[in-house]
């Protein structure tokens, strides 16, 4: 047997990235500012989702090469494991975003990426505009041809009417990118792979400019590689009134 469909995957992947860095260079490249803006001030990056997308949130958080200034913000019911359908009830849900940011009691000029595959769902809509309002630069991570073919939630508005910058993960309407059989369903979603992508980038990039600066980029080291206990203790000690989730 060959690998057909992985090829296919891969090739469509590749493509998809290559397509992502090429097309929303500028994009990424105010977002990169956002995030440097906001690390030269000691603020925060807070990273949210819903269903499939809060993997993204937990894609930033706490890990070896990870930045220890990112915050997820989390809310388990929101999250697939305890019950897709209701997961999926509340992300359509309006009047949730306020008390969940409460918790995390963001300041103006910290940064918070939201991923919405789709960019219609009424929570991540409702977390920009509540976002903003409290002075956060938002960047919606969004498939912008998934959005254009999705039908607005109950406010009208869909994350890329909102957010301050917007940047294209290059997904196509239903984020299934290979044909399982033709003129029948696909598999194969390139969300996950180009957030992730898309947010390691960023995150990196800016980082790279503090270091060029002469300035401190707070990284976290693997917890298996020498002298990372001391390292990151004190990166935890640093971040930890500010990101409930240490």
């Amino acid at each position: 047997m060959t690998l057909t469909g992985t090829r296919a995957y891969l090739d469509a992947v590749q493509a998809r990235l290559d397509s992502l860095v090429r097309t929303q260079a500028d994009a990424l490249q105010r977002a990169v500012e956002a995030v440097y803006a906001a690390l030269d001030q000691d603020g925060m990056i807070y990273l949210f989702g819903t269903g499939h997308s809060h993997m993204l949130a937990e894609e930033g958080h706490y890990r070896a090469g990870g930045l220890a200034a990112v915050c997820p913000i989390l809310l388990s019911s929101l999250m697939l494991h305890e019950g897709a359908i209701l997961s999926t009830q509340l992300e359509r849900t309006n009047g949730l975003a306020e008390n969940i940011l409460n918790r995390y009691a963001p300041t103006a000029g910290s940064v918070l990426f939201i991923f919405s595959n789709s960019g219609v769902n009424a929570l991540p809509v409702e977390m920009a505009v509540v976002a903003k309002a409290r002075g956060l630069k938002v960047i919606g991570v969004v498939a912008l041809e998934y959005a254009a073919a999705a039908a607005a939630g109950p406010s009208g508005q869909k994350l890329a009417d909102i957010a301050d910058i917007v940047i294209d993960n290059q997904g196509v309407p239903g984020d299934a990118l290979i044909p399982v059989r033709e003129g029948g369903e696909s598999m194969g979603p390139l969300s996950t792979i180009a957030g992730a992508f898309i947010l390691n980038s960023i995150l990196m990039e800016a980082c790279m400019r503090l270091v060029r600066e002469g300035k401190q980029a707070p990284i976290y080291i693997s917890a298996n590689m020498p002298n990372a206990k001391a390292h990151n203790a004190a990166l935890v000690a640093r971040y930890r009134t500010r990101n409930p989730h240490l």
